[in-house]
């Protein structure tokens, strides 16, 4: 498994590219902007995109979606709690269309000999999920490194709280691929990231 890391538009997003290297099939997670970096790098690696995958319907996780749909063909998928449909924009989901594919809690996925694993993680957003492969979660904007998500955006704090706890609680290390800023470890997190370590009842509610 190779991760390629891009780091996209204003807000500086995590696009990860995910290939499996014998079959050269690949997942793009979280397309946020800069749709040609996007597409060079597949085209330039002679990868296939066999899906993509939205950790959350925010507008800088997407940005760059409809592009790299069209030039992949590749499927497209997203919690429906991060999604609306009708007329009225819903701020902070993302329009749903025939295009768009759900997936949810236990899912696997399999891009070439990839396997990836849906866990929902909400808080961030009501359909925040963390997508497990191998010994990688990508996180979106539930968990970074020394801090997580913020919940002013259709989020909820408690529900966030829950979701931190729940992937503390994995057996074992992962390496943490977030949605914004470095990568970490998730042993990493467990011992140094105050809000992990808060969900887990380290410290005394304020």
């Amino acid at each position: 498994m190779l991760i390629k890391t891009l780091t996209v538009g204003q807000l500086e997003t995590n696009c990860y590219v995910v290939s499996d290297e014998n079959t050269l099939m690949c997942a793009i997670i979280d397309p946020g902007a800069e749709s040609g970096v996007i597409l060079d790098y597949v085209e330039s690696n002679r990868l296939k995109v066999g899906a993509i995958f939205l950790t959350h319907g925010h507008f800088d996780h997407h940005m760059a979606l409809s592009a790299v749909a069209e030039a992949t063909g590749a499927p497209v998928y997203i919690h429906k709690s991060d999604t609306y449909r009708g007329g009225e924009r819903e701020d902070h989901k993302l329009r749903d269309t025939e295009e768009l594919r759900g997936y949810a809690e236990g899912d696997e996925l399999s891009v070439g000999g990839l396997v990836f694993r849906v866990m929902e993680t909400p808080g961030h957003s009501a359909g925040s999920v963390t997508l497990r492969c191998s010994n990688a979660l990508f996180t979106g904007d539930t968990l970074f490194r020394d801090s997580c998500g913020r919940t002013d955006l259709g989020g909820d704090m408690e529900t966030l709280l829950e979701s931190l706890r729940r992937l503390s609680s994995l057996d074992g290390d992962y390496e943490v691929y977030p949605g914004h800023a470095e990568t970490s470890t998730l042993d990493r997190e467990r011992s140094f990231n105050y809000y992990v370590r808060y969900a887990n009842g380290e410290y005394p509610a304020k």
